[in-house]
């Protein structure tokens, strides 16, 4: 019994804190929501254009206002009470989600109004989501922490397996409008589980927001060499590999183009993330947490190469669980190594960066697979997608071995103050000279990503 207590997922955190009981609660039931109009919009665009180009577009109208606004709303987390800024953000959102019901229920057969859509709701996004990812770490001690990460990705990941398949169910029967009408309701009940919670004002005095705030997280996520691979071994990941975008044409081609088959294969990634989570104890006590996270995105990689070999419908659902369960593995040991890997003062515009890499990374490579898709197959897509996404995560844990090395029982945060964005995460001081400190693109899914296009690697 006590072996298996050790097997199963921690949740000592929604017994220690009822905000985040409250907060964990209220984000379950709106996350499924949110995945129903992410299968919505897919289906809705692809219903219109028959283009999986055109579909993955949409990642493209969530990429542009996740880059441009996303580090903003990182120096606003760091700068005004997070709670009072996620109220106004989700407030929003909700508005948007009953814009896309108003649209559908209009009958709407213009492209480009989804596109807007998106783009605004992605908009909001990029300001509320670094602001909420960093309520847990204020919530819940170091000790609880992947406790608290793996709890919320096992809802990412179970509103990934209910939603689509609702979604497909609704689709089906009403039609996507239901999809919709459903997403904005949920918001409400999220926004609850955040009014309930204490401020959330920064710990201390931050510099007001604007360019150097920005400049100066930026900076910081440089010169760490643990967050920076950390965030590029997700970006090798979702860049190259994100399989979403060509689901609606592989399930035409390959599996009958039914949208309760759709459904399927989009939810089979989340059958796999529930499962990993569940039986997530091992991983939370890990302490080579680098080593577990590489080896992750190695077996995702390999997953979605295999997916563009196979015609079977059984084993098509079998790979993609396998890829869900290795990407959620890897979102929850990335969330916990930059969670646990930077001082207070930086957490926001650090979170900032880590949103634009996961939610950023999934909607270029869904863009990437679906061009790739629409000039040849979508098995040469997922194929070409998987074996690059190998050789990329490779190259991290050689020129990143900070990363490979990292030991959740020895390395921590660096110590607060001035000269905090000059030290390594292990605390080793770090000149600016120093060639170490020349990384890659230090630019994922903690994967909530619940927009359009967001499924897989970042909630």
């Amino acid at each position: 019994m006590a072996s298996m207590r050790r097997l199963v997922v921690d949740v000592e955190p929604l017994k220690a804190d009822a905000s985040f009981r409250r907060l964990w609660i209220g984000g379950a039931l709106s996350s499924v929501g949110s995945r129903m109009t992410t299968f919505a919009v897919v289906l809705q665009v692809y219903q219109l254009t028959g283009s999986s180009a055109a579909v993955g577009a949409v990642g493209l109208a969530t990429l542009v206002p996740t880059l441009v606004v996303g580090l903003i709303g990182g120096s606003l987390a760091d700068a005004l009470d997070r709670r009072k800024l996620v109220l106004v953000t989700g407030s929003c959102m909700a508005g948007v989600s009953l814009l896309f019901a108003v649209q559908a229920f209009a009958g709407n057969e213009q492209v480009w109004l989804l596109y807007m859509l998106v783009t605004l709701q992605s908009l909001l996004f990029a300001v509320d989501l670094p602001a909420r990812r960093t309520f847990v770490p204020r919530l819940l001690s170091k000790e609880l922490l992947p406790a608290g990460l793996t709890l919320q990705m096992l809802v990412f990941h179970l509103s990934m397996m209910v939603g689509p398949s609702l979604g497909g169910v609704f689709a089906a029967s009403g039609g996507v409008k239901v999809c919709y009408l459903i997403d904005g309701l949920t918001f409400f009940v999220a926004l609850y589980g955040v009014v309930r919670l204490p401020a959330m004002r920064p710990a201390q005095a931050q510099a007001r927001p604007g360019v150097r705030s920005i400049y100066e997280g930026l900076r910081y996520v440089g010169r760490n060499r643990i967050v920076a691979g950390a965030m590029l071994s997700d970006l090798s990941a979702t860049v190259l590999a994100m399989p979403f975008a060509i689901l609606p044409a592989l399930n035409t081609l390959a599996f009958g183009g039914s949208p309760s088959t759709l459904g399927l294969l989009t939810a089979a990634p989340a059958v796999g993330g529930v499962l990993a989570m569940s039986l997530s104890g091992p991983v939370g006590r890990a302490t080579r947490k680098g080593a577990w996270l590489l080896g992750a995105g190695g077996v995702w990689g390999v997953a979605l190469a295999c997916l563009g070999l196979t015609g079977q419908l059984w084993l098509a659902l079998g790979l993609l669980a396998v890829a869900g369960a290795a990407d959620a593995t890897a979102v929850v040991l990335r969330g916990s190594i930059v969670q646990s890997s930077i001082p207070e003062e930086f957490r926001g515009r650090t979170t900032s960066v880590d949103f634009v890499v996961g939610a950023g990374g999934p909607h270029l490579g869904n863009f990437r697979g679906g061009v790739v898709a629409s000039a040849a197959t979508p098995s040469v897509s997922a194929l070409t997608g998987g074996l690059s996404c190998v050789v990329a995560v490779g190259l991290v844990a050689l020129c990143f071995p900070a990363l490979r090395r990292f030991d959740s029982a020895a390395d921590g945060p660096p110590a607060p103050g001035p000269g905090s964005p000059e030290q390594h995460s292990s605390g080793e001081s770090l000149s600016a000279g120093d060639p170490k400190m020349t990384s890659g693109r230090s630019v994922d899914r903690t994967g909530e990503r619940p927009g359009p296009l967001g499924g897989g690697a970042h909630p």
